[in-house]
């Protein structure tokens, strides 16, 4: 998006230098790697870098403004826009492509699922809108992120734009909400995501609700207890969404006023004030969370005029982003489902489950430890243990809470013969090759800072 001038200084407050050589508009970046002639870089700043150390390289490449902290005497004769701070001014500037862009947006966010829910429904979206539509890549959820997005936006090449908000710690969801300004927003569900860090499980609810602060259409999980305890303080109804295994377990939303379900692998029902439709789909995403992912993309969909009977067929493609129970065969007919892009309760969880109704001689679950869930760790990780020992054969734990998983599991009747504490990777990679055989499923789920592609990639080896 371009940005006059007079517009940019308004939103960031900055003071310009060498006005009279300044560009008539803005058209941002933060990376000198891929910078244009033209553009304006602006110099960010984090843990590991600063931006300010690469703004004469953004003036060789032919920036023809600097958005800086501080003036920079390497670059003599480049206009300069002077900032407090290059983050807020980011954002600032970000908000002001939003207001500039006419199409529609979407913003998603909850504890789990939200890349995943993301990426469905950009997939569903094309139906209607085709290449119209910019959705965040991977999960560029922060500051830095949403802010990238709507300065991509051009009203020449998007209808709408689908925004992933993540939270780290209390507030996050409300600075994203401010300057994207969602028309729709989707909450996947408020789990125990960050608590370490947000503070209480109050506080995370507040900061996924945040979502709504600015007007946007709600679109909640039907089965998210957080939801269904606050949806009354919304201004109007919700539209709601749930994944159910049979057409049973709708009885206990048949209150819910507007309602999209799948139910099981081959229905989608919708209802309204126009009554009740449901169409034949063919789904292929494994377990019941990815399921209520589906289901709140093809939501959100419909609250963006792609019609039902134009969702179903196109929901047979849905393709998870990558690290989301990714199934690989290895050697020796041996399966490996890796899901472990990131890792809290609720997913766990809900892997789990997944993992349990996968046929196989043994199922065979690696799990590594969960971070930032503060001072309810210990009983969280018992609590995934414990869940495990019901859907699983054998447990390889590991990590800092390894001995919780190990206990809760046993509590729960797993055997400990059935349980492997491994202190890495490495040892987790060489247990599996001594002793998985042809028919097992092996699940690697737990938190990033793990990596167990580690093992992924030593299998393969």
């Amino acid at each position: 998006m371009n940005i006059p001038l007079d517009a940019a200084l308004r939103a960031t407050g900055a003071t310009l230098r060498d006005a009279e050589s300044a560009p008539a508009s803005l058209r941002v970046s933060t990376d000198t790697r891929t910078i244009e002639p033209g553009d304006t870089f602006v110099a960010l700043r984090g843990e590991r870098y600063d931006g300010h150390d690469y703004a004469a390289e953004a003036a060789r490449r032919g920036a023809a403004m600097l958005v800086l902290e501080r003036p920079d005497p390497q670059t003599p004769g480049t206009p300069a826009m002077l900032v407090r701070d290059g983050l807020q001014a980011y954002m600032a500037l970000a908000g002001r492509a939003r207001e500039l862009f006419h199409g529609r947006v979407v913003a998603i966010t909850g504890s789990t699922g939200k890349t995943t829910t993301k990426e469905f429904l950009a997939q569903l979206l094309a139906v209607r809108y085709g290449d119209r539509v910019l959705a965040a890549p991977g999960n560029e959820n922060n500051e830095i992120g949403v802010s990238k997005l709507l300065l991509r936006a051009d009203n020449a090449e998007h209808d709408v734009l689908v925004v992933e908000m993540g939270a780290r710690k209390y507030g996050d969801v409300a600075e994203l909400v401010q300057i994207a300004r969602p028309d729709i927003g989707i909450l996947t569900n408020v789990g125990e995501a960050h608590l370490e860090i947000i503070g209480s499980r109050e506080r995370l609810a507040d900061t996924k609700w945040a979502l709504f602060g600015a007007g946007a259409r709600a679109v909640l999980n039907a089965g998210d207890e957080v939801s269904r305890a606050r949806a009354a303080a919304l201004r109007d109804e919700a539209h709601w969404f749930v994944a159910v295994p049979q057409a049973g377990g709708l009885d206990r939303y048949e209150r819910l006023q507007t309602l999209t379900a799948l139910v099981g692998d081959h229905h989608l029902l919708t209802r309204a004030e126009g009554g009740a439709h449901s169409v034949e789909v063919h789904l292929h995403v494994a377990g019941e969370y990815n399921r209520a992912n589906a289901a709140g993309a093809a939501a959100g969909a419909l609250e963006l005029g792609v019609r039902l009977d134009d969702i179903a067929p196109r929901l047979a493609d849905l393709q998870p982003p990558p690290g989301r129970y990714d199934s690989i065969v290895i050697g020796g007919g041996i399966r490996l489902i890796y899901d472990a892009y990131n890792a809290n309760a609720s997913s766990m969880i809900a892997a789990l489950d997944a993992f349990g109704a996968e046929a196989a001689t043994r199922r065979i679950a690696v799990l590594a430890s969960m971070a930032e869930l503060g001072d309810e760790s210990r009983v969280l990780h018992e609590r995934v243990g414990a869940h495990a020992a019901g859907r699983v054969d054998v447990l390889v734990v590991q990590g800092e809470f390894a001995a919780e998983l190990a206990r809760g599991a046993e509590r729960a009747g797993l055997g400990p013969a059935q349980i492997v504490c491994v202190g890495a990777n490495a040892q987790a990679a060489r247990w599996l090759r001594e002793h998985a055989r042809r028919g097992d499923v092996v699940l690697l789920k737990g938190s990033r800072k793990y990596k167990l592609e580690e093992i992924v990639e030593e299998l393969q080896a």
